[in-house]
């Protein structure tokens, strides 16, 4: 079994504190605050972070799937927007947006998307947030 950690250390109160964020691995450590994520402060955030790992977590699980029909990517290139709302209960994820675009060859428009909606519900990531609205837009190259 694999286990992979984050941590996050915060200072002070919500609004005027600020805390890092940073990866076991020590290939990423950023600072947060309220500003950055709330705002358009300096800094990353969580929802940045799930962006990151969804869009890379889809993305191999997309070129794999891919692979085992006999296809291999040339590139699969993923994007995703992570929408945090404001609702009566505090703050909440409520959508993430995948736009994915591949590169791949002899493959049909309509077998590529397949493999992405595949990937889209395959991914570790994409199961760990089966509480959250994920949309796909595909798009072969």
């Amino acid at each position: 079994m694999t286990i992979r950690k984050g941590t996050a250390v915060w200072k002070g109160k919500l609004k005027d504190g600020h805390g890092t964020m940073k990866l076991e691995s020590g290939a990423f450590e950023g600072n947060y605050s309220f500003s950055s994520r709330f705002e358009d402060g300096k800094g990353t955030n969580p929802e940045e972070l799930i962006g990151a790992a969804h869009a890379g977590c889809f993305s191999m699980a997309l070129s794999h799937g891919l692979a085992e029909a006999g296809y291999i990517p040339d590139e699969i290139s993923t994007a995703a927007q992570v929408k945090l709302i404001k609702g009566e209960d505090g703050f909440k994820i409520t959508k993430i947006i995948l736009n994915t675009e591949g590169k791949v060859a002899s493959i049909s428009k309509e077998d590529f998307l397949k493999h992405a909606e595949d990937a889209k519900t395959g991914c570790p990531v994409s199961q760990a947030l089966k509480a959250v609205d994920i949309e796909l837009n595909a798009k072969l190259l």
